[in-house]
């Protein structure tokens, strides 16, 4: 079903007009990330990950052009040995999204980060999918909401660190019309930018919480602070004297 939205996102007037906006986001998210190893699954002829410096990059998936052939439920790839994963829409076009999720999660390294996308059914592009139904690409998608995805975050210990509302024209087909649109992405960025066709997500894997145990210490008579009595005989006036 990805490889289908593929095509739509390359060849389709409306799907230019997503595909332009999608890549500026990527290319901003992943510009600054660091490490040895980069993995984006779906879509692989498509590079989303074309301004990140990370010297190992994959393209993994189902598709023409894709690295290594997989199921993103199933990456195979070890745990924790990624710096960077991104999912440019395979939560939308996966029938176990969670699962999707989970196995990034296994796959990332401790302070990895994952971008991913989806679309918004809060929107008018998730309006027109209850318009015209689902049948074909990209109205075949899953369109999960952004709080929901937050919520499977979380569970996972994926922190979100970043993100970014994209495409806030109709969902027209012509590229006039969505031309005539233009202004409309400033103005939603300010007044309705949860109103956004699609969303975008950056997320860092973190550690689990460590407690620091410290030593406990008192004070001596003399006001001196001194190590635990069982270490260390407090310093009195007194001593100080007969020495």
């Amino acid at each position: 079903m990805i490889e289908s939205f593929s095509q739509w996102l390359t060849q389709s007037a409306l799907g230019q007009y997503l595909l332009v906006r999608e890549q500026a986001y990527f290319d901003r998210a992943v510009a600054d990330v660091f490490g040895y190893h980069a993995v984006q699954v779906g879509m692989p002829q498509i590079d989303f990950l074309r301004e990140n410096r990370i010297p190992w990059q994959c393209h993994a998936g189902r598709g023409p052009g894709a690295q290594v052939y997989c199921d993103p439920r199933q990456l195979p790839f070890a745990s924790a040995s990624l710096d960077l994963l991104a999912l440019p829409h395979v939560l939308d076009f996966t029938e176990h999204p969670h699962v999707v999720l989970r196995e990034a999660e296994r796959v990332l390294m401790p302070e990895g980060r994952l971008v991913l996308t989806g679309f918004n059914p809060v929107s008018l592009w998730g309006v027109r999918r209850m318009v015209q139904g689902r049948f074909r690409a990209p109205w075949s998608g899953n369109f999960l909401p952004l709080p929901r995805i937050k919520d499977w975050l979380a569970l996972l210990e994926l922190e979100p660190d970043g993100g970014a509302f994209l495409a806030y024209a109709p969902p027209f087909e012509r590229s006039d019309w969505l031309e005539n649109c233009r202004f409309m992405e400033a103005a939603g960025d300010r007044w309705w930018p949860l109103a956004a066709g699609v969303y975008g997500i950056e997320a860092v894997k973190r550690r689990r919480g460590m407690r620091l145990i410290m030593p406990k210490w008192r004070k001596a008579k003399a006001g001196l602070i001194v190590g635990n009595k069982d270490h260390h005989q407090p310093v009195s006036k007194q001593s100080d004297k007969t020495a």
